[in-house]
């Protein structure tokens, strides 16, 4: 065998070199082949979030992979492209509420797991693994940066595919190269973060630092918690310890602090309550302080945190001082001074005003109990002790007093990383001789400490210190040790971001253990550094002068925590090893819980949570949550849904399975035959978050045998119509292939309802009443337009009918009016004449009505005299011409309920008979009924495929007009024909009987009000141009029965069930109620009711009922109606004085042509009449009315559409004056103005100023006029917002743009163009009231209240805040008598 050298300088087989040559050769050649393949295939974008570290959380990865790439695969390119270790982290769906994660070993492709291919995004979420942060990959792992991937990883594509035109692979969805390898794990940090609950990280600040402070936790986990004396849901140390042991030993990224907020006596709602960290942190320690009594524990607060200092007043005169020492746990430091418009720009700077003191003279001198009278003094504080823990609190929060809102500081103040506290300590204070305690009225907290900066705590030992500076050696050895004895190292910033409105908190904290920062915010815990640290001093860059603050930075430090450097004192933190056994005890304890939660989650994890659906035999429909283990298998499953839905002792176990199901499209897609052993993993193609299909437990009588149901195919519920009963039948099931032909699909359907193949006719409904015959014997189904589910409409018959032209043929018709029927309850008035039974057909508005009518006008003649009374007697329409009329219409079909209902007898209104008579009777002889056999009953008591959708699906097509209209002999059928001679009214009453006695019933105490959908800018009327009734041009279905239903809000009244064609038009709807009103369509109105019970008129007579559904209510109340050229008017009274300026007083009607004038007259007497006002028609005004703001005075000669604009439901104000009419001229303007008078802080009544043109010197000069007021003095400003511009007296004075220096009233910044406008005047000599801070809050809450009722917003009220408390009994004792 010939030999020849290798690579390796090794001499190998030839024949072995060509093989491996080969080998190598095909390989490539499958490379390149895949690689081409993996490109044509479609591809999936990944857009993943990590949310594991507050320093990922806003960066995303780009992955775009074949579809066919597996989970697994998946999750080894994300691992591989974030730097983790893969099996460390989960991946779950970022758009969806469960966060049920993707399989880490699925093999299933990602076209199977729900990801959508084609350039759509598909959002993920990197999360934890069992609460642990994913592991960070080494080096050897792999890198993070796209340069480590190896060659497979480049071959499938990972990351965004290049786009057309451009270089690389930049394109829209691509996203920056991160560096994983600076991002920091838990195991890394060390540290633990702390779950918001909502508004709670003001808690989570406080609580980290505690935990990071060595001597607090050390001495919390020294105290022993004894469960006999105390509940352990109630004590605050004892949750305090179990949460410091979860953050030492958890291996979680964060834990939560409901059990802690719990111990508070906390509820929910707290959690939802911002706080001030400081307030907390007093609050707390005081808690601790309550429950630590009698244990070693008990001083331990003020060992750590109490500091002492003198508050003193010196007399300048004698040197004689007294004091009183106080305690305080924090200092508080001042921002910026009272009235100054610069900040302090240190801690150190804070502090020394802090205890400079002020000087006591003039008015406010002290009186000296050793000089006997009243000396300059000076009076201040000084530190005597610094605690071990010292705490500053910034104080950013602030009143603005100019404003009357909180503001908060965001100054620039510096502070150090070791803060000297020696020079603040006065050492020469001791050694006075002059010295006295004393407890005189001078020792009062009077100076630059307030009792609301300090939390002071007497002392009663005056004389004993425990300083730090005050040791026992002497004076002299005190003065010279201080440096090192104070000396502060910062360990904890806590920051504020935002608002005095509202904002965040979070730590910066540095451990003690390695001496790094930390930054502890709320979950997320990180390391930061120094720079990190100076960028919450605050302020900005530049000098703003007084206004600095609003532009700097929002984010700022708002609490600092200092350890005293004392080597002696500084302590570590206990070792796990070094806890006490009590701690011990706990820590197993916990890690055994948290075990024990992690199970639980891992079960979570593996369980298929989807709806089911089940038709009960006695509880119809149901449905619910079936959860169920992905290894359950489907026998099992099927026995938790039997439980779950109560079919126990009513189907029994075996004849019940469970199918899958399509709720949407009421589609059973397949059955699980032979599967009964299948896990339902595998059933649902695994765990996920939500499905897009559900389940149904289907069941079966003992004789029935379950239907299988195979996939791709479709359901088709069938109607049965009888032509020669005009009814339609109950839905018959039918499952069908979109591949099967129209001629195979007619042989299915003549096996399921036993009808001839040869001549049926099949109608498909395609959506909402849009049928479609389908008469191809070849074409498919899906060429037909088959889905899913589908409702087909058959008929089988020997008639002739098959022969004409669908649209023309009687199937069509029957078809057609069954989709455009609906169902309305009809409330008649109680007024109504007549009784239901003894109806008959009213007068129609003919010759006959005019003259009575015309008699019974009264104070309405002006109006009847404008309008053109011209009708004519209704014509009756044919049946060809209705069947014109109606082809190509078509409409929405409505849901429908397929409840039968027993209907009270009705008299029929009697009929003349004319020459149209017969067609109208057999047009009314057409009717829709459902006759639901004793075996279709049977079966709908099961859920086989034979039941009524009805009642599994709500299936539309079997609407309440199935069951409902049903030909029946004591029923009333109309189709709007009218009849040709005179006809009595109802129990004998004339036209003129009703119309007079309309003003009494129509506004019997009931406001009116109207449908904003259905205004009108032109004229509703009942009749056209012609006079003739709009009624003529419809000829539709209507029938009226008395109702049977149980609605006690509609006993009372007579109720009619009214089954009409939604295309009939609002105006023959009202005719065709005339016969069971009693009166004629013009005299009564149509009000809809909706959900609520509000009540809206429908007044578009024009407009069809296309807006009406099912059993939508309707209420009919006597009332003219609105004849051409007429409009509905409310009329409101305006009184500009009152509290309420809008009052409303009656509904009129004005009509186009009318004057002004003409209409207050009609007006007046029913106002007389209905709100017993007797008023002078001279002495009365109409004006526009714009919501609540009056404008536009309507003068007597003006006439409605020709000068005045009028609208359908138009509103007016009516206006009484004091005198006769001052405006005779659209040229004239109408001003309402009102004094201000800053001396007595008070708002004068209005008064209006007629203005001759817009000019400002000619209203300044009527207004002096007026109020006496020089010219050169007064001063006016235009009002703000809604009629009456209501403003608080405390802003006007400098809120509103006084004195504009303009000439005109109709330019900016005035805009005063027409009339009602608001205008205040004052004396420019007058100073505002001087006020006391007592004055000021009581005017303040004076105003509230008066601005409250009045609907308008105080802008000055301060939000209002629920006080921070801590219940130390387990909960708030509430108030028996409170909400």
């Amino acid at each position: 065998m010939e030999m020849v050298p290798s690579e390796e300088n090794q001499f190998v087989p030839k024949e072995g070199l060509f093989r491996s040559c080969r080998q190598s050769v095909i390989d490539e050649i499958k490379r390149i082949s895949q690689i081409h393949n993996a490109a044509e295939e479609p591809r999936v974008l990944c857009i993943v979030q990590d949310t594991t570290s507050a320093k990922t959380v806003n960066e995303r990865l780009t992955l775009n992979l074949p579809a066919s790439t597996t989970l697994s695969r998946l999750y080894e390119d994300v691992a591989h492209k974030a730097g983790y270790v893969n099996g460390t982290f989960d991946l779950a769906w970022g758009n969806t509420s469960n966060m049920a994660p993707l399989e880490h070993n699925s093999e299933m492709s990602l076209s199977d797991s729900r990801f959508e291919p084609g350039g759509k995004k598909n959002f993920l979420q990197l999360t934890d693994k069992d609460g642990e942060q994913p592991q960070v990959a080494s080096d050897e792992s792999g890198a993070a940066d796209s340069s480590g991937m190896d060659d497979s990883s480049q071959e499938r594509f990972i990351g965004p595919l290049q786009r057309d035109g451009s270089a690389g692979g930049s394109g829209d969805y691509s996203s920056p190269s991160y560096s994983y390898s600076s991002i920091l794990s838990k195991s890394e940090t060390g540290y633990v973060g702390l779950v918001n609950q909502a508004m709670t990280c003001y808690l989570n600040s406080l609580l980290q630092t505690l935990y990071m402070t060595p001597e607090f936790r050390n001495a919390l986990y020294n105290w022993e918690f004894e469960e006999s004396e105390e509940d352990p849901v109630t004590s605050i140390p004892y949750q305090l310890q179990r949460l410091f042991v979860l953050l030492q030993t958890s291996k979680k990224r964060a834990i939560e602090t409901t059990d802690v907020t719990r111990s508070f006596g906390w509820d929910s709602s707290e959690a939802w309550q911002q706080h001030d960290v400081q307030e907390l942190c007093r609050v707390m320690f005081d808690a601790l302080e309550q429950k630590w009594k009698q244990t070693e524990q008990a001083d331990l607060i003020n060992q750590l945190y109490q500091g002492k200092l003198k508050d003193y007043v010196r007399c300048l005169e004698c040197g004689y001082e007294s004091w009183r020492i106080d305690t305080y746990l924090d200092i508080p430091l001042v921002i910026r001074p009272f009235g100054a418009s610069q900040a302090y720009g240190s801690v150190e700077e804070a502090l020394q005003a802090f205890i400079q003191p002020e000087t006591l003279d003039g008015p406010n001198q002290y009186f000296c109990e050793r000089c006997k009278k009243k000396c300059d003094a000076r009076k201040g504080l000084r530190f005597l002790h610094f605690p071990y823990l010292l705490t500053l609190q910034l104080k950013r929060f602030d009143f603005d007093y100019t404003t009357m809102h909180r503001i908060k500081l965001n100054d620039r103040m510096s502070f150090p990383e070791e803060l000297d506290m020696s020079p603040f300590i006065d050492v020469e204070d001791e050694k006075s001789p002059q010295t006295e305690s004393c407890t005189d009225s001078g020792a009062e907290n009077e100076g630059s400490c307030h009792s609301d900066q300090m939390s002071n705590d007497f002392s009663t030992d005056d004389c004993v210190d425990e300083g730090i500076c005050l040791d026992s050696t002497s004076s002299t050895d005190r003065a010279l040790k201080p440096k090192s004895l104070l000396t502060f190292e910062l360990f904890s910033v806590m920051v504020h971001s935002g608002s005095a409105a509202g904002g965040h908190y979070y730590a910066y904290i540095k451990s003690f253990s390695d001496g790094q920062w930390y930054s502890f915010n709320d979950q997320h815990v990180s390391k930061i550094t120094q720079d990190d640290i100076r960028k919450t001093y605050g302020g900005s860059s530049g000098s703003r002068g007084y206004y600095s603050s609003a532009f700097a930075s929002s984010t700022n430090a708002y609490m600092l925590i200092y350890r005293l450097k004392d080597p002696s004192r500084n302590a570590k933190f206990l070792a796990v090893d070094d806890f006490p056994e009590h701690i011990k005890s706990l820590v197993q304890k916990e890690k055994e819980s948290e075990e024990q939660e992690k199970r639980q989650r891992e079960i979570e994890r593996n369980t298929c949570k989807i709806k089911l659906f089940c038709v009960h035999p006695v509880k119809m429909m149901m449905e619910s949550k079936l959860e169920v283990h992905k290894d359950k298998t489907l026998r099992e499953a099927t026995e938790m849904a039997y439980k779950l839905m109560e079919l126990e002792g009513v189907v029994p176990p075996d004849c019940c399975r469970l199918v899958k199901y399509d709720e949407f499209h009421e589609y059973l897609e397949r059955s699980y035959e032979g599967e009964e052993d299948t896990p339902m993993g595998l059933l649902l193609g695994g765990v996920k978050s939500s499905y897009m299909f559900d389940l149904l437990l289907e069941t079966r009588r003992p004789d029935q045998v379950f239907q299988p149901y195979k996939p791709g195919e479709v359901m088709v519920k069938v109607h049965v119509v009888d032509l020669k009963t005009e009814t339609i039948g109950l839905p018959v099931s039918v499952r069908a292939y979109l591949n099967q032909s129209v001629t195979e699909f007619k042989q299915l359907i003549a096996q399921a309802t036993g009808l001839s193949a040869e001549t049926m006719r099949v109608v498909l409904e395609r959506c909402y009443n849009d049928l479609r015959l389908l008469y191809v014997p070849n074409k498919t189904l899906k060429a037909e337009g088959f889905f899913r589910s589908n409702k087909v409409f058959v008929e089988s018959s020997e008639l002739t009918d098959h022969q004409v032209a669908f649209t023309d043929s009687l199937l069509w018709k029957l078809l057609d009016r069954h989709g455009n029927t609906i169902r309305l309850f009809v409330l008649l008035p109680e007024q109504s004449p007549g009784t239901l039974a003894s109806r008959t057909l009213c007068q129609k508005a003919g010759e006959d009505s005019d003259g009575p009518l015309e008699g019974s006008k009264g104070n309405r003649k002006s109006v009847e005299a404008i309008l053109e009374e011209s009708t004519e007697k209704l014509k009756n329409l044919s049946l060809q011409q209705q069947q014109q009329q109606q082809q190509g219409s078509s409409a929405s079909d409505s849901q429908k309920s397929s409840d039968t209902s027993d209907f009270e007898h009705i008299e029929s209104p009697t009929q003349e008979a004319d020459s149209n008579s017969s067609l109208c009777v057999a047009a009314d002889s057409r009717e829709l009924e459902n006759r639901i056999s004793a075996s279709s009953e049977a079966e709908q008591q099961f859920g086989c495929e034979e039941r009524s959708d009805s009642e599994v699906n709500n299936d539309r097509s079997t609407s309440s007009v199935d069951s409902d209209i049903l030909s029946s002999s004591h029923s009333s059928d109309t189709l709007c024909n009218a009849d040709s001679g005179p006809i009595q009214l109802a129990n004998g009453l004339d036209s003129h009987s009703i119309t007079s006695s309309r003003r009494s019933k129509a506004h019997e105490g009931k406001k009116e009000t109207w449908d904003t959908a259905e205004e009108d800018s032109g004229t509703d009327s009942e009749y056209d141009d012609n006079g003739k009734s709009k009624a003529e041009a419809q000829y539709l279905y209507f029938r009226a029965e008395a109702n049977s239903q149980d609605d006690a809000a509609w006993d009372t009244q007579k109720c009619l069930v009214v089954h009409v064609d939604k295309r009939l038009t609002l105006a023959a709807f009202k005719q065709n109620l005339e016969p069971y009103v009693g009166v004629p369509s013009s005299q009564f109105k149509v009000f809809r009711v909706y959900s609520n019970n509000q009540e809206f008129e429908s007044v578009r007579l024009n407009e069809t009922l296309s807006s009406f559904s099912d059993d939508n209510k309707i209420t009919i109340r006597l009332g003219r109606a609105l004849k051409k050229g007429e409009y509905r008017v409310k009329v409101f009274q305006l009184l500009v004085n009152e509290t309420e300026p809008c009052k409303f007083l009656v509904d009129t009607v004005f009509a186009k042509g009318m004057t002004v004038r003409q209409s207050k007259e009609e007006v007046l007497p029913q106002l007389k009449e209905q709100c017993k006002l007797d008023l002078n028609i001279d002495r009365v005004r109409l004006r526009k009315k714009t919501w609540k703001n009056p404008g536009t005075v309507f003068l007597d000669y003006h006439v409605y559409e020709e000068d005045i604009s009028i609208s359908s439901n138009w509103e007016v104000f009516l206006e009484v004056l004091d005198d006769s009419e001052k405006m005779k001229s659209m040229s004239q303007l109408a001003i309402l103005t009102r004094r201000w008078s800053p001396a007595t802080m008070k708002l004068g009544p209005f008064q209006e100023v007629i203005l001759e043109s817009s000019s400002v010197e000619e209203l300044k000069e009527k207004l002096s006029e007026m109020s006496g007021i020089p010219l050169e003095n007064l001063e006016f400003a235009k009002g703000r917002g809604t009629f009456p511009c209501d403003i608080s007296v405390l802003e006007i004075h400098q809120d509103l743009d006084w004195n504009p220096k303009v000439s005109t009233l109709n330019v900016w910044p005035l805009y005063i163009c027409d009339d009602g406008a608001v205008v205040f005047y004052r004396d420019s000599r007058e100073d505002p009231q001087e006020l006391s801070e007592d004055e000021r809050n009581e005017l303040m809450k004076k105003e509230s209240s008066r601005l409250l009722k009045t609907g308008h917003r105080v802008s000055y009220s301060p939000r209002k805040e629920k006080a921070l408390k801590i219940y130390l009994d387990g909960g708030p004792v509430r108030d028996p008598g409170q909400d």
